[in-house]
């Protein structure tokens, strides 16, 4: 049996934990994507499949902060995510790490956004 390579072994993880959690309106499934440069995370209604708020280090509103994609642009990110989604009324989501590990700029984006209001 071949070893998987790394981006196998997060997808496999990734649809492991999807087949476990998922957003409704009323609790919707706040999902994070850390790539080698940027980190996108969204509040995703799985019910209506709908993306009700976003973020990502791509944005003019994050690039104008003057920060990188680092520790502290993730705690900055989830911050900006937290905002968003409490103006949209939104307090209660399930956290989706995407097969990514809860550990670095996951979990400071996922730190950010409980500091900031939002119950996971």
């Amino acid at each position: 049996m071949s070893k998987l390579s790394r981006k196998e072994a997060r997808s496999r993880r990734h649809r492991r934990i999807r087949r476990k959690i998922s957003g409704t309106s009323t609790c919707p499934r706040l999902a994070v994507c850390r790539t080698a440069n940027h980190i996108h995370v969204q509040v995703i209604d799985d019910t209506t499949q709908r993306t009700l708020v976003s973020a990502s280090t791509t944005e003019a509103q994050f690039r104008e902060s003057r920060q990188h994609p680092n520790m502290t642009g993730a705690a900055l990110l989830g911050k900006m995510l937290a905002e968003r989604a409490l103006a949209a009324e939104i307090r209660k989501v399930v956290f989706d790490r995407s097969g990514f590990a809860y550990h670095g700029r996951v979990k400071a984006v996922a730190d950010a956004a409980r500091a900031a209001g939002m119950e996971f």
